[in-house]
């Protein structure tokens, strides 16, 4: 059993501004400056993009959105619009509610710093199980078109704006909203299951067969509920942080299972929105993911040498 004292401290440090009304108005307002930060970014650096594929005379083809966003570049813009999600939150907390937005991130107000490398470490090994079993059921992977020195120089530049983006997608899923709807009610199909739900659908990809659909949202559910769990053993984001920015890293630099955001891996395997993926081979991918959440658990379990510790630390103590 996961002892709940930290989790405890943590859903009850927002004030009394944290009402329903408030959470509702905090998130519309995150949303706006999300969205307005992602069509800056799209729509300022496709027209650079444009301006500076007319001036090297290569020819375009397409939209230009669409040719700036299969860029390297618009990789990296698109990384970098989720600091919308960032400035949001701090508007929210400024002037809806009235806290310091690191009060998002546990009841010491800073980030764990053995739960965030003990959540990468734990993910980086059951990413690298999975890898091995989706190659085994499907070991069609190539060598990336990235030159080894090219990926060596976007390294830290593309794992600095992955912490960007996984940040920020946990400040405001298992921060903002769960902290907020935690303290609002006891039940945890409430504080739990709507942000995890929400965080879900945000990967619903078109371009995917139906089957393909369900099978990447099973996993990523899972993977929610893992981010969840470890939340609530801690109090604390820290390694809900490391362990998002090990998935993620994983994907965009090593092994790429999207065509979209391959520019920067090392591999690409068959990309999970292209065709010929059968109804078996989806309920196998769900498998995968929710079977390495599970063992990330296990990992994070009390036993592990990468347990977790809870967040018992008051603001600006030692943690």
């Amino acid at each position: 059993m996961i002892d709940p004292a930290a989790f405890d401290r943590y859903r009850h440090t927002p004030n009394a501004k944290t009402t329903l009304p408030r959470l509702l108005l905090g998130t519309a307002i995150v949303v706006l400056f999300w969205v307005a930060t992602t069509v800056a970014m799209l729509f300022g650096g496709a027209y650079f993009f444009v301006v500076w594929q007319a001036s090297s005379g290569a020819p375009m083809e397409g939209g230009a959105v669409q040719n700036f966003m299969a860029s390297p570049t618009g990789i990296l813009a698109a990384l970098a619009s989720f600091a919308g999600i960032w400035l949001g939150l701090w508007a929210a907390m400024r002037w809806v509610h009235r806290e310091p937005l690191m009060a998002l991130i546990g009841t010491s107000r800073r980030v764990s710093p053995s739960g965030f490398f003990r959540g990468l470490a734990a993910v980086l090994v059951t990413s690298l199980l999975s890898e091995i079993l989706l190659y085994l059921l499907q070991p069609d992977i190539a060598r990336g078109a990235i030159a080894l020195s090219s990926w060596l120089l976007f390294l830290i530049p593309i794992a600095a704006l992955t912490l960007l983006q996984t940040s920020s997608e946990e400040v405001l899923f298992r921060g903002y909203l769960l902290r907020g709807l935690a303290n609002r009610f006891q039940n945890p199909f409430i504080w739990a299951l709507l942000p995890g739900l929400l965080f879900t659908a945000m990967h619903w990809n078109p371009g995917s067969t139906t089957a393909i659909n369900a099978c990447v949202l099973a996993s990523i559910a899972a993977f929610a509920l893992l981010l969840t769990l470890v939340v609530y053993a801690t109090g604390n984001l820290g390694a809900a942080f490391g362990a998002h920015l090990g998935n993620n890293l994983t994907g965009f630099l090593l092994i790429s299972h999207q065509q979209s955001y391959n520019s920067f891996a090392l591999f690409n395997a068959k990309p999970l929105e292209g065709p010929g993926w059968t109804t078996l081979d989806a309920v196998l991918i769900a498998a995968i993911g929710i079977v390495c959440s599970l063992l990330t658990v296990l990992l994070l379990h009390p036993r592990s040498p990468l347990k977790v510790e809870p967040d018992f630390s008051h603001p600006g103590g030692p943690s």
